[in-house]
């Protein structure tokens, strides 16, 4: 049995994009907390599926089913986590997609598509998310962003542009929100080991290429990604603010 060491018990945490992958990660690991949880997808189907699998204590798991690339999916979002339980102490936005493109080649549908997803939903959840915590006095919100923000990458252009738009957010809100005790932090991985990104990983040749430019010789798993967030949500972290944590194996030192 897991024993909780970042100090969440009975905090409510909502996690975008919480059905699969990183999500799905940090909500387990928030559900070992003893935290409770909401988390959202675009799809039941999925939602179902991860509900199943994290298997969590009656009360302490609310799936909802939001786009939050739209204004009033996240506002009915918002609404029915705070009807199921009453306040919010967290908020990480990690919905985040990407469509194989060059920036030239993109259509402007599909660099929306992207920026919806990516950089408007974290804005709209964000915005939403700072109101109630405003009110409270007292939150923490999470971004997932990518070293893709900070180093071009063929066919990442605007999932690049996106994330770095997460990080100028992140200072933004953080300076916004710093009088309010709320931090705002962001954490910038490499290339996980997801589905996001399996058709990359999942080449011999390619994971061969990509483990060279990361020192500690790895591609991380969504573990790796959860703790420093969870880091972050915790009372240790309550004088950071603004900031977002590379956690890419050393991959943006070299």
């Amino acid at each position: 049995m897991n024993t909780p060491v970042y100090g969440l018990e009975d905090k409510v945490f909502m996690v975008t994009g919480g059905s699969r992958g990183i999500g799905l990660e940090i909500a387990r690991m928030l559900l070992q907390e003893k935290a409770r949880v909401i988390i959202c997808g675009r799809k039941e189907d999925g939602l179902a599926a991860a509900k199943a699998g994290l298997n969590a204590e009656a009360g302490r798991l609310l799936t909802i089913a939001a786009h939050i690339g739209k204004e009033l999916d996240v506002e009915q979002l918002f609404q029915k986590a705070l009807d199921q339980f009453g306040r919010l102490d967290g908020l990480i936005n990690n919905v985040g997609m990407n469509l194989v493109t060059s920036l030239l080649e993109a259509e402007p549908s599909l660099w929306q598509k992207i920026m919806d997803s990516n950089l408007n939903g974290t804005f709209l959840c964000s915005r939403k998310a700072g109101k109630i915590m405003r009110e409270q006095k007292s939150g923490k919100i999470v971004s997932i962003s990518s070293i893709a923000g900070r180093r071009a990458a063929p066919a990442m252009g605007i999932y690049g542009i996106a994330k770095a738009g997460i990080e100028m957010m992140t200072k933004v809100m953080a300076q916004e929100l710093a009088p309010f005790n709320i931090q705002v932090n962001a954490v910038a991985p490499c290339m996980v080991k997801t589905g996001f990104s399996q058709l990359f990983w999942s080449n011999s040749q390619l994971h061969a290429e990509i483990v060279k430019t990361i020192p500690l010789g790895r591609i991380p798993e969504p573990l790796d990604i959860a703790h420093p967030v969870l880091f972050l949500c915790s009372k240790g972290a309550d004088f950071i603010t603004g900031q977002t944590i590379m956690v890419d194996g050393g991959a943006s030192a070299v």
